[in-house]
């Protein structure tokens, strides 16, 4: 779908109520065209975990071997990544030899309640980079996410689906 389209389709969802956010959630993008179409599946990214309000871990990421990690954002190159030459090949390579470098055990955001677009729902509102995620309601267990990064000239979005 175009990013116009996108936009039509979240603005006509309900708000998420925080609460709702909390817990386990696989994540998948959705392509509108956007520099980061594609990124985050080809570095085996599963999705986020919302522990509390001040405690979310945003970049939750298979391991080669099963499991899952956590990502720090603060140390990802993302204006590096997008721009990278076939990205979908290079970064599947060279994300499991940079795993100990980027990992983490804190959570890199938090949850609050915000208006984007005129309706106020839930947003993760990243620590160290100018990112926040607005969430919508499809369902019960699934909410689209919009990043919404500055300097961004279109938003990038995603759909999460509850898993606990």
């Amino acid at each position: 779908m175009t990013t116009q389209q996108a936009l039509a389709y979240f603005d006509s969802l309900e708000p998420v109520p925080a609460e709702l956010m909390i817990g386990h959630w696989r994540g998948e993008g959705v392509d509108t065209d956007h520099p980061m179409d594609g990124l985050l599946e080809a570095s085996s990214w599963h999705g986020k975990v919302f522990e509390n309000a001040e405690a979310v871990h945003p970049l939750v990421h298979k391991g080669v071997f099963g499991g899952k990690f956590h990502v720090n954002p603060a140390l990802l190159p993302l204006a590096l990544a997008t721009n990278l030459p076939f990205r979908q090949f290079i970064i599947p390579l060279l994300f499991p030899l940079l795993r100990p470098f980027l990992s983490t055990r804190k959570a890199c955001a938090r949850l609050r309640m915000t208006q984007y677009r005129g309706k106020v729902s839930a947003t993760m509102q990243y620590d160290a980079k100018p990112i926040n995620d607005v969430f919508r309601k499809i369902d019960e267990r699934t909410v689209l996410g919009l990043m919404d990064r500055k300097g961004d000239s279109q938003p990038y979005f995603f759909k999460l689906i509850k898993e606990s």
